[in-house]
């Protein structure tokens, strides 16, 4: 059956690709993005994959966007996938990019589910599906702060979960590892306009181990997260959790084990080689 699904962030990544595919399935698909040029762009694309998008202006940490948005439509899935990555050592890192970074991966997400929330719960069905990250469920040394906000969006989604149970509304997150949508390269560049690893809090060795541009080679192709997230909003009584890959699981139970025995200069992150 048709949905009719509002997707933050559609303007690139996971949430174009997400809102194209959905749209070829014969759903109704509203495609949030930031600013204007941006909505020019993507109606091209759209015309070029043969699909009809309803590609609206929505910038998340806009109150004037969120409300015309609440009051224009009913929608049957949110999945709330606008992000940003703001990288560097949780010791240097300027305080903006902190609340900018919590401003556009918490705050909004709370506030788009207060504002269309009421909608779906009146009607006793719906679904919102969070993008988190495995960086949700582990902290990435250098992308420590994203990782928070992702950790704070896992602690909202486990609790309007229970706090809705019975209510017809669904809550479940997407929780992508490490696929070359460009969005982690981008992240990783954050940190150059103000920090130099020489005069870092940090020592060296630990810098060339966690902040190595080398790390993000090889990523994973970001179809395998678009096919996964498009059946995310098309089913009913999805599963809460929804980890792509899943051969990254192990390691990540194995890292959030380690928090449980790690002392001082133990690392807490584990080496997914060593499993």
């Amino acid at each position: 059956m048709s949905k009719t699904i509002l997707i933050t962030g559609a303007d690139s990544g996971f949430g174009k690709g997400t809102a194209i595919g959905l749209a070829k399935k014969g759903h109704r698909v509203i495609a949030g993005v930031q600013v204007e040029p941006l909505k020019t762009i993507l109606l091209e694309e759209a015309k070029k994959e043969g699909v009809t998008l309803e590609v609206i202006v929505l910038d998340v940490t806009k109150e004037s966007d969120r409300q015309w948005a609440f009051k224009t439509y009913d929608i049957d899935v949110l999945m709330s996938n606008a992000g940003i990555m703001e990288t560097g050592p949780v010791a240097e890192i300027p305080m903006e990019n902190v609340r900018r970074n919590f401003e556009v991966n918490v705050f909004a997400p709370i506030q788009l589910a207060q504002g269309f929330l009421p909608q779906m719960v009146k009607r006793g069905s719906g679904k919102i599906i969070f993008t988190s990250s495995m960086g949700g469920l582990i902290t990435v040394p250098f992308a420590s702060i994203y990782t928070a906000t992702k950790h704070a969006l896992e602690g909202i989604a486990e609790g309007l979960k229970d706090e809705l149970t019975g209510t017809g509304v669904e809550i479940c997150t997407v929780n992508p590892g490490v696929f070359g949508t460009g969005f982690n390269d981008r992240g990783a560049e954050t940190l150059m306009k103000w920090w130099n690893p020489a005069n870092s809090l940090s020592k060296m060795e630990i810098i060339k181990a966690f902040a190595d541009p080398k790390g993000l080679e090889n990523q994973l192709d970001p179809q395998l997260m678009i096919d996964a997230m498009i059946k995310v909003a098309e089913e009913d009584n999805s599963q809460f959790r929804n980890v792509i890959p899943e051969a990254i699981i192990p390691w990540i139970k194995a890292t959030q084990a380690q928090a449980w025995i790690a002392k001082k200069d133990d690392f807490l992150t584990v080496n997914p080689t060593s499993l």
